[in-house]
């Protein structure tokens, strides 16, 4: 036996054995300090092999005996902390994983709160802040000859990353601010950085390193959900470390290569999140994608189509990162085409949510800006086909975003696909989505690239142009300017922008001039005269309004523009619902029979919902009164040859009203304002003969078929038309029809109807009284209870989500409203 190492192991022996039983403070001190010669950067250290016997075999059995030891009373053996701080010495001085594993030891072996468990805390709290955790993780980097054992390592790791659970469970209210999660893990980020750095050290050193520890200790981090504050501090460092350095970029794709398979998803999603664009990306992940089969999984479909929270400038640097590298290029490829796929599935525009579709179109219009001709063109069948699948779904889509998104994406994937033939344009309405999608759109120019060039400004070009005086009208030339125009020609003219055309056509004067022009005139001016002033007329004189009112209704509604009459599908609306107004029994009856009837426009069944929900809100208006023709001030002209008479009646009543004291106007006031709701009892023309026939298929007309943007109108209207018929004798009888169509399509495909059945549900819930309800409908009630939790749950639509929640909302305040009125 080699008589050194049996000094060492008998100085320690008999050391430990004096720290366990010894009382005088100074034996303790000489004791502690013959045994610092065995830690490295003492100042009469031992010899380097009794250093390194002591180290690996004898160091942690020291550590438990000190930390067994501690208390106040052996603490205070000597005056002025000393034994305190010689007792620390040995954690912060020695060997980092043995101190650092002796330390978790004790803190986890703690019975509860205790004057040791507080000051292992706070000695492990200095462990941090000395930079230890560096030495631990340098450390495990440099056994790459003689590696740790796997439990080691593996311990080491769990202790490392889960030291704030631990701590906080041990020390619970009197946690350490070190110790909580946002604090502990941007620590550990600049830790790590420190070991790498002195991994980078030992490579340009000559000595072999592994980063394997780290990446697992950082893939463990970004399973627990830590990415955020462990990269928030790596990647902006490693960003400027491996822009001039191929080694740094070496070791930085190293380290994510190593990280575990489970935690690559994590790592991933984090760096995606934090790296600023796809060229800092790609120095970080190199090849990573072609390397791991996980990450290629990872970025080229989980990140693409199962999750779609993420920002668009982290999509842009993810598909940027595959599109930076030719070997990378072929997966970007792969991923348009999944994209253009899934794009095109009827399903996924039936089924996924709105917010998914936004993400994936966006996906799709960045993939084609950052491919160039030759690579689209070998998959050009492939990806037409997809899209043209797609553009067909979209526009039979009841949601307007939904049909926007299909006209741009077929517009700017045809012109990239199909260069060579006619541009395809739709017209859609511009917003915020569309400027923001046409833009991703756009080729971006090449980083060395330069601006675009300012066009090319010619001396004549140069000069200013010539001033204009009011009315933009420019001033006469100079002298010898060249001009063969006479001196009149040059006179300003006049301003001729206030004058109005003058119309040969005459405004009709009577309801059934109207009706004439519009059906059999041929003169367009009289045409156009007469629609503007019908809706005047019919307000104006109800009675002859109503002489005609089916067959005035029947013109509107399929009255075709046979000019460019500026705002002429509002004035046909405007003209409609006067008339629904003045007579609304039979022309509701009406419209209602040809709604279901043949040889009808998508539009005008469309229209019928739209002028009958608007009729019905005007009817149901508080304080309307019907204008009689006998009260309206602009009736019929007198006969010719007759003298004006007397306005005797207003006469009359403003010598009343000189004459008459009036203490309060209050009241009158309000009187004036209130009125009986015209729509309740019309309310029945307007509901039943929607609701009665909408299962029955016609030839051209199908609502559970393909016409789906109708059917969710209509559902609509009936929820309009239900809410508008509030305290009406009829809204019970409305409430339960409407309750049975709801049931009957509550699981129908598209959100636009679903969205109309739970708006439905609202209004039956809003406009029926709640005794009514639960004396009439207790079985619909809990059927719909049970169907608004579910979608709730469990819709893929965000509005239906919504919308069953506040139609929840209502029916939990009518249970509390009801819960007073049964208890005794």
């Amino acid at each position: 036996m080699d008589p050194a190492l049996s000094a060492v192991r008998l100085t320690v022996r008999e050391a430990i054995h004096t720290l366990s039983s010894c009382e005088d403070g100074g034996r303790v001190l000489s004791t502690l300090g013959s045994l610092r010669r065995y830690l490295s950067g003492a100042e009469n250290p031992a010899l380097p092999g009794e250093q390194e016997e002591f180290a690996r075999v004898h160091f942690s059995a020291l550590l438990r005996c000190l930390v067994g030891r501690l208390s106040p009373g052996w603490l205070g053996l000597l005056p002025d902390g000393q034994v305190e701080e010689l007792w620390a010495s040995f954690f912060l001085e020695g060997p980092a994983d043995q101190a650092f594993l002796v330390l978790m030891e004790s803190v986890e072996g703690a019975a509860g709160p205790s004057f040791r468990l507080m000051k292992v805390a706070q000695l492990l709290a200095r462990f941090l802040s000395a930079g230890r955790m560096a030495a631990v993780m340098e450390g495990q980097c440099r056994q790459v000859t003689e590696p740790a054992s796997p439990l080691l390592q593996e311990t080491l790791l769990a202790e490392v990353v889960g030291l704030p659970d631990r701590l906080g469970n041990r020390l619970q209210r009197e946690n350490l601010d070190e110790f909580l999660p946002q604090n502990y893990f941007p620590l550990l980020g600049e830790e790590m950085m420190r070991a790498l750095q002195a991994v980078v050290d030992s490579l340009r050193g000559g000595w072999d390193c592994s980063v394997s520890f780290l990446s697992q200790v950082l893939g463990k981090a970004c399973v627990r959900g830590r990415q955020k504050e462990m990269l928030g501090v790596l990647v902006p460092r490693l960003t400027t470390l491996t822009q001039g350095s191929c080694l740094w970029q070496r070791v930085c794709w190293h380290l994510v290569e190593r990280v575990p398979d489970r935690a690559v998803e994590a790592l991933l999603t984090g760096l995606v999140e934090v790296a600023a664009g796809p060229e800092v990306l790609s120095r970080l992940l190199g090849n990573l994608v072609m390397k791991n089969k996980k990450a290629q999984f990872v970025v080229t479909r989980k990140l693409l189509f199962l999750q779609y929270q993420y920002s668009t400038p982290m999509l842009q640097s993810l598909l940027g990162y595959l599109a930076t590298d030719s070997q990378r290029r072929p997966l970007l490829v792969q991923a348009l085409k999944g994209l253009l796929e899934t794009w095109g599935s009827c399903s996924a525009v039936r089924h996924a949510p709105l917010a998914q579709q936004c993400y994936i179109s966006k996906a799709v219009l960045i993939c084609l800006a950052l491919l160039g001709e030759a690579e689209l063109q070998d998959s050009r069948d492939e990806l037409l086909t997809s899209l043209m699948a797609g553009v067909k779904s979209r526009l039979d889509s009841s949601l307007p975003v939904v049909r926007r998104l299909g006209m741009i994406v077929a517009e700017v994937a045809s012109a990239r696909l199909h260069p060579e033939g006619p541009p395809l344009k739709f017209q859609y309405e511009e917003d915020e989505l569309s400027r923001e999608m046409l833009a991703l759109a756009a080729p971006r120019p090449a980083a060395d690239s330069p601006l675009e060039a300012s066009p090319v400004v010619t001396p004549e070009a140069a000069e200013p142009p010539a001033e204009s005086v009011d009315g933009g009208v420019p001033q006469a030339l100079p002298e010898g300017s060249g001009s063969d125009l006479d001196s009149d020609d040059e006179l300003v003219p006049y301003d001729m922008s206030g004058d109005q055309e003058l119309k040969r056509s005459k405004a009709p004067t009577y309801v059934r001039d109207c009706v004439e022009a519009l059906t059999s005139s041929e003169d367009w001016e009289r045409w156009e005269a007469a629609l503007r002033a019908l809706e005047a007329l019919v307000i104006r004189n109800p009675a002859a309004a109503r002489e005609v009112s089916v067959e005035l209704a029947k013109v509107l509604l399929h009255l075709e523009e046979k000019t460019s009459v500026e705002g002429f599908e509002g004035l046909r609306q405007r003209a409609l619902v006067a008339v629904v107004v003045t007579d609304p029994a039979p022309v509701a009856e009406y419209l209602t029979s040809q709604f279901y009837a043949l040889n009808f426009s998508l539009r005008q069944r469309m229209d019928i919902l739209d002028v009958l929900t608007l009729a019905a809100q005007e009817l149901s208006r508080p304080g309307r009164r019907p204008k009689a023709p006998q009260c309206d001030p602009r009736g019929p002209a007198p006969p010719p040859g007759s003298a004006v008479a007397p306005a005797w009646r207003a006469v009359v009543e403003e010598r009343i009203r000189n004459k008459t004291r009036r203490f309060s106007q209050g009241s009158a006031r309000r009187g004036r304002d209130a009125g009986a709701n015209q729509f309740s009892s019309v309310a029945g023309y307007f509901f039943f003969p929607l609701i009665q026939h909408f299962d029955r298929p016609l030839v051209t007309f199908d609502l559970l078929g393909e016409d789906q943007l109708v059917l969710g109108r209509l559902a609509h209207t009936l929820g309009a038309l239900m809410y508008l018929a509030v305290n009406t004798t009829v809204a019970v009888t409305m409430g339960k029809a409407l309750l049975e169509f709801v049931w009957t399509l509550r699981f129908h495909s598209d959100a636009y109807v679903r969205r109309g059945l739970l708006s439905a549900v609202s209004s039956v819930l809003l406009s029926v009284p709640a005794e009514r309800l639960l004396a009439d409908l207790p079985d619909e009630l809990l059927e719909t209870r049970s169907w608004l939790a579910d979608v709730a749950d469990r819709d893929a639509d965000e509005d239906c989500r919504m919308l069953a929640v506040k139609a929840l909302l209502l029916l939990e305040k009518l249970r509390d409203r009801l819960l007073p009125l049964a208890s005794p």
